[in-house]
């Protein structure tokens, strides 16, 4: 008879395999009494090589020491957890089943219902939070009015500054060079910069770090949501933060349904279901084509991303900012390719008279510099930046709706000059940037 003991089988007589057993359980009790890592040393079968296999459990100082660590790297938040499939795994598949998530087939990949599916060998998810929010205007407090130099757009917080996907993925390396300075056995691991086929934001919940708010973001009552979520899989047998019975932190929502109200597009389906498809950042980001017309008017000046239902939020009003310079906004001069970026100042562009003129901002960027960056002058503009992911026909797809969106264009000195250069885009081979010229044009003409 073959029995597995510890995730080894083990051809053996009876006896052998209880006195085997007992003798690690001995083992295992003895080191936790110690409150010391365990280490089990498990024979392989005769039918496997001749050698034997050594499974480390971590203890609860092992957490605690990776979460100092991940914080020590610059992370705000840290939690760890097993790699199961959670519940809340599965519900994406009937959510995609709906269509909520359009043109994003990625999020049909399986291997983001199991994340031992995303890394073979995986035990355990180390999550880590790192918090963007700079210390400017929420897009529900800026001046919309068009100054002197036009009318301007919004540009999401996430993507004024460097591309948070290297940010994130080099915090992370350095904390796993951490963990292998100090974990002496040898071990497997792989770093998610929000880049691989796994829900980070589950695992972030079932790390302690938040609950699942009604706009489907992690909160968490400390720090909001203006925060990026990376994580580790490893194959290291870590102690989760959560204890066994310790259930995931409460939704703290509550009554509220101040996202759901303030979404212009009237994406959320109900709370925590939203469809994407009919969500700003969506349409400006992801969605390929033209944006559906009856959708380019709640949109307004949005030319990439939207935070408007994390500007609302009560979790966020006191949430902490952080002066970090890789997230400060963009300045460029006006001459896009001429330069590097620069870091940006804390405060709004100059308006009704400023000059304008010699720096463009990814803070209310002008839409007329937008709309008329040629693709090479796109590509360096925006280099190692989140913006990349809209591509250059998305973007100026996306200033064209916001110009025919800006009602006081009209009134602005540039008038004229947005007339031709929509009038030129019209005429774009790209059928998504040539009707949004044309729809622009009929709306301020």
């Amino acid at each position: 008879m073959r029995y597995t003991v510890f995730g080894e089988k083990l051809g053996a007589s009876r006896d052998s395999i209880f006195i085997i057993v007992a003798f690690q359980l001995f083992v295992l009790v003895f080191a936790l009494a110690l409150s010391a890592k365990i280490t089990v040393y498990v024979p392989s079968s005769p039918e496997a090589r001749a050698c034997s296999r050594i499974i480390t459990m971590r203890t609860a100082s092992d957490t605690v020491w990776i979460t100092e660590r991940a914080k020590s790297v610059g992370f705000d938040l840290c939690g760890v957890t097993s790699a199961d499939k959670f519940p809340e795994l599965a519900q994406a598949e009937a959510w995609m089943a709906k269509g909520y998530a359009g043109e994003m087939n990625y999020l049909a990949d399986g291997r983001r219902s199991d994340p031992k599916l995303a890394f073979p060998g995986t035990r355990s998810v180390i999550v880590c939070a790192l918090n963007y929010n700079t210390p400017q205007p929420r897009t529900i407090d800026v001046p919309w009015e068009a100054d002197v130099e036009g009318p301007r757009g919004w540009i999401s917080r996430y993507a004024w500054g460097t591309d948070y996907h290297h940010v994130l993925r080099t915090k992370l390396n350095l904390l796993l060079v951490a963990m292998r300075e100090r974990f002496d056995e040898a071990f497997e691991a792989r770093a998610y910069a929000d880049t691989g086929p796994m829900q980070e934001r589950i695992f972030a919940k079932h790390a302690g770090l938040g609950w699942l708010g009604k706009n489907t973001l992690l909160l968490n009552q400390a720090i909001g949501s203006w925060f990026f979520l990376g994580a580790i899989l490893t194959t290291l047998e870590l102690n989760p933060s959560l204890a066994a019975d310790e259930a995931p932190p409460p939704d703290l929502c509550g009554s509220c349904t101040r996202c759901i109200d303030a979404c212009p597009t009237g994406a959320f389906v109900e709370p925590y279901v939203m469809d994407a498809r009919r969500c700003i950042s969506y349409l400006t980001i992801e969605l390929r084509g033209s944006i559906p017309a009856e959708l380019r008017e709640p949109i307004g000046r949005h030319v990439f991303g939207c935070d408007i239902c994390q500007d609302v939020c009560p979790w966020n009003r006191r949430a902490p900012v952080t002066q970090a310079p890789e997230f400060q906004p963009r300045t460029f001069p006006q001459d896009a390719h001429a330069a590097e970026p620069n870091a940006a100042p804390n405060e709004l562009p100059p308006a009704n008279g400023g000059d304008t003129r010699s720096i463009q901002s990814l803070l209310l960027p002008r839409l007329e510099w937008l709309a008329a960056l040629s693709e090479d002058d796109y590509k360096a503009a925006f280099r190692n930046s989140a913006i990349k992911r809209t591509k250059w026909h998305g973007l100026v797809r996306n200033a064209c709706i916001a110009l025919g969106n800006s009602q006081r264009a009209a009134a602005a000195q540039s008038h004229g000059r947005i007339i031709r250069l929509l009038e030129g885009l019209a005429a774009s081979p790209n059928s998504a940037i040539s009707e949004s010229a044309l729809w622009a044009l009929s709306r301020i003409q």
